[in-house]
């Protein structure tokens, strides 16, 4: 039995070619920004609606939205003539890692605060995943491991702004990230501080995750500034 009214139809074919755009764009915003921010587009270069139709094969309405959002987020500039790329330079950089330094601590404090027994579970796996890739030389991998890493820490944080705050720094670093994580002494010495936030996190110690997540991120940020 058909419960819509007569006339919702039409109504209801348009909320999902809506939804579908929406995805679509999502899709579009994820494959621009890690493009912008992994270097494929360079500082500089003009991104115009046609050539991401062409590149991408998908009609403007969705290239439009991602655009929208990567001005939002200053990887884009409009000029008039198309986006200018702006990427993320080595301001932003020294920027993203003093906020990182003053606020990634605190997350961590609050995860282990309202650390979870699942959540407990899937940091333990990504640290035996990172373990894992290590041994392999997995960089992408283990870069991406990374992430999960501190992203479900912020996640278990439970302070939205918080995690709306870092994860989008994460993501900025990605690709100074990926060329420290590329040394293996960097990577090897980064996963045992990892170990160690685990271990203070298991032991339900709150400071002492805090201590030690203040001390990854002050290597990170060495690290990072140090390959730029």
């Amino acid at each position: 039995m058909n419960w819509l009214p007569a006339d919702s139809h039409g109504k209801e074919d348009e909320a999902m070619k809506t939804f579908q755009t929406t995805s679509l764009a999502d899709q579009v915003f994820e494959k621009l920004e890690n493009d912008i921010i992994s270097g494929v587009y360079a500082r500089g270069e003009i991104l115009t609606e046609l050539k991401l139709v062409e590149q991408l094969g998908v009609s403007r309405t969705p290239i439009r939205e991602a655009l929208r959002r990567l001005e939002q987020e200053r990887l884009i500039e409009e000029t008039g003539k198309g986006s200018k790329v702006l990427g993320i330079t080595e301001d932003d950089l020294l920027d993203i890692m003093h906020i990182r330094e003053k606020i990634e601590g605190v997350a961590a404090y609050y995860a282990c605060l309202n650390m979870t027994p699942e959540g407990l579970k899937e940091l333990e796996h990504i640290v035996d995943l990172q373990d894992f890739y290590l041994s392999k030389t997995d960089t992408d991998h283990l870069r991406a491991a990374d992430d999960r890493f501190h992203d479900v820490i912020c996640e278990l944080s439970r302070r939205t702004v918080i995690r709306d705050t870092l994860v989008p720094l994460h993501r900025k670093t990605r690709r100074y990230r990926k060329t420290a994580i590329g040394n293996k002494d960097r990577a090897a010495n980064s996963l045992q501080e990892h170990k160690d936030i685990l271990a203070a996190m298991q032991a339900g110690d709150p400071d002492k995750v805090k201590v030690a997540m203040d001390y990854h991120i002050s290597k990170v940020k060495e690290n990072l500034l140090k390959e730029k």
